[in-house]
């Protein structure tokens, strides 16, 4: 949440002073700053538009869009959003290995190119200076664990912050990127001590509404406007039945199952 806040120029008062804390920070999360940074800010630019989909969200296909594919397409669709490959493979795909060369970086430009070589480079002397210090096998007992229990915890907080039932998408004119901003984006209410080590990014469309917020401030928003509390409110409990929301309905305006989405067939074929 430190290097978050840092990509948004939140944590300190110097550009300067975030982006090398955030480099820094990078090295220990597995996610090279500066293309990790610019896919995070398109993804805040257009989070909620049907037409800027792909590029720092979690693919998200219409109902009409799910139907007009082949079967191998649909298969793959379906396997995608599969919870063991989401929230099982795909983490640890993610961050082990995705961001060993960001897929969007090539636009990044020369920074972008660096800054991923560099974080590769630094994770890996660091690495490589542990394993000598306690072993190899230490190492990876210890290690692999907590990457893959970070990487788990860090892709489901991204994916219940956006894919609940009444989430915001939009064509057009009819897109407006503070309502994305709000009713896009959820306010996943958790119980105080996971508030704390999860940084309060469950505030997320407040977050969303002003990224320039740090993230020890984002309580005080939802104390100073309590109407805020109730907009999109999302518990533990109920977080888990985001899983099976998988496409977006336009008819509806709401995310469903792919056993909804059967009915929504059905239903247009009467």
């Amino acid at each position: 949440m430190v290097q978050h806040d840092c990509g948004h120029g939140a944590f300190f008062r110097h550009r300067h002073m975030n982006d090398w804390v955030g480099r820094i920070i990078g090295v220990l999360t597995l996610t090279p700053y500066d293309a990790w940074r610019r896919s995070h800010s398109i993804h805040h630019a257009g989070a909620g538009h049907l037409k800027r989909r792909g590029i720092g969200d979690i693919g998200t296909l219409t109902v009409r869009e799910f139907q007009a594919l082949s079967r191998w397409r649909r298969l793959r669709y379906r396997l995608y959003r599969h919870p063991l490959i989401m929230f099982g493979i795909g983490p640890g795909y993610v961050f082990v290995l995705r961001n060993r060369l960001p897929p969007d970086f090539i636009h990044g430009g020369r920074r972008a190119w660096t800054g991923s070589l560099a974080t590769n480079l630094t994770s890996a002397a660091v690495f490589a200076l542990l394993i000598w210090l306690v072993g190899i096998g230490p190492f990876l007992l210890i290690q692999l664990p907590i990457t893959f229990l970070a990487a788990l915890i860090g892709v489901w907080l991204f994916y219940v912050q956006h894919q609940f039932e009444e989430t915001f998408w939009a064509h057009g004119d009819k897109w407006s990127r503070h309502e994305a901003a709000l009713y896009g984006s959820s306010h996943y209410d958790l119980p105080r001590v996971l508030r704390w080590f999860t940084a309060n990014i469950g505030v997320h469309h407040a977050h969303h509404l002003c990224s320039g917020i740090p993230y020890y401030r984002l309580p005080r928003v939802l104390s100073e406007h309590p109407e805020l509390g109730k907009v999109n409110r999302l518990t533990l409990l109920q977080s888990f039945g985001c899983v099976r929301l998988v496409l977006w309905d336009e008819t509806q305006r709401r995310l469903v199952s792919f056993r909804d989405a059967r009915g929504c067939r059905l239903d247009s074929q009467v």
